[in-house]
């Protein structure tokens, strides 16, 4: 059987889709299409139900998946082996959110590069982004907010991230006691707002955490990376909601202020995502290993 419907196969099983499939394969879509047909006429049975959105595996499909894959993904990894042969090293791709990744993950990761571990990272704009990365076997560990569903990807929780409502001092002390407990939305109209995007994911998930209200205002500045979004807080652009890790030294020098201390504060929890069958490959399991652990202290 050819290998490269095999593997063609695996993508449009690990998508959901075979335009998704096409684009991480760097296929077109008809090829993808005659390639799954092609395997379903060798093997006389169906490999998937096509959907008004995307495509569904059959019985048979997701059998054929669950003991392809992980033979398919060790071939890859025998193959990445003999390119690192030459340099005594093991190439590790990471996938994640950028300021998760760049102040959490990699520090981390650091002291196995004496050990002969290399890294390679890939800043995700999304969850989706990072998953479809991981099936189609361009990342060896993916570092998500939601935890993947169906069998060819396995997840470990990794840690929660609290969330805090920041502003400049200038900007805190404009408010009340108290105010922002029985005023939030009202209050939340009247001070700019600085996001990572036009819908207000942070703030949103705040407000309706601790308020119980939906946010009713357009953001003043929006920021892609939640670095800058401290630092335009920090400078008194308004209040932003940030994760308490990334902004905890600008609170101790008092750059920025907590506006509120909710009994339970908002939480998103992290998730560290592999493919079935790789952590048994000796790198990638000592990089997912060291990640758990040190995710203990944060």
């Amino acid at each position: 059987m050819d290998l490269a419907l095999l593997r063609t196969f695996v993508t449009v099983h690990r998508a959901g889709s075979f335009t998704r499939a096409a684009a991480l394969l760097g296929l077109s879509q008809p090829a993808v299409t005659s390639q799954i047909r092609t395997l379903e006429r060798q093997l006389g049975r169906p490999l998937f139900l096509r959907r008004a959105r995307g495509v569904t595996p059959t019985t048979v499909g997701d059998e054929l998946a669950h003991r392809a894959a992980p033979h398919l993904d060790a071939l890859v990894d025998i193959v990445e082996a003999g390119l690192d042969e030459g340099s005594g090293t093991r190439t590790l791709h990471l996938a994640g959110p950028p300021e998760f990744t760049s102040v959490r993950a990699l520090p981390a990761l650091t002291p196995l590069i004496s050990q002969g571990l290399t890294l390679r990272s890939t800043f995700a704009a999304n969850t989706e982004e990072s998953l479809d990365g991981l099936a189609a076997g361009h990342h060896d560990l993916a570092i998500t907010t939601a935890r993947p569903r169906g069998g060819l990807l396995i997840s470990t929780t990794l840690c929660d991230e609290e969330h805090v409502l920041v502003a400049a001092p200038r900007w805190a002390g404009r408010l009340g006691p108290g105010a922002l407990r029985h005023k939030g939305s009202v209050l939340l109209e009247q001070l700019p707002v600085v996001e990572v995007h036009e819908s207000l994911p942070l703030v949103s998930r705040y407000w309706a955490t601790v308020f119980d209200s939906r946010p009713a205002a357009a953001a003043a500045v929006i920021a892609p990376d939640l670095r800058a979004v401290l630092e335009c807080a920090a400078a008194g652009a308004g209040l932003a909601v940030l994760p308490r890790y990334l902004c905890e030294s600008a609170l101790e020098r008092g750059e920025v202020v907590a506006l509120l201390d909710p009994p339970v504060p908002p939480l998103r929890t992290y998730f560290l995502v592999a493919r079935t069958g790789t952590l048994g490959l000796p790198h990638i399991a000592r990089a997912h290993e060291w990640l758990v652990r040190a995710a203990v202290d944060w």
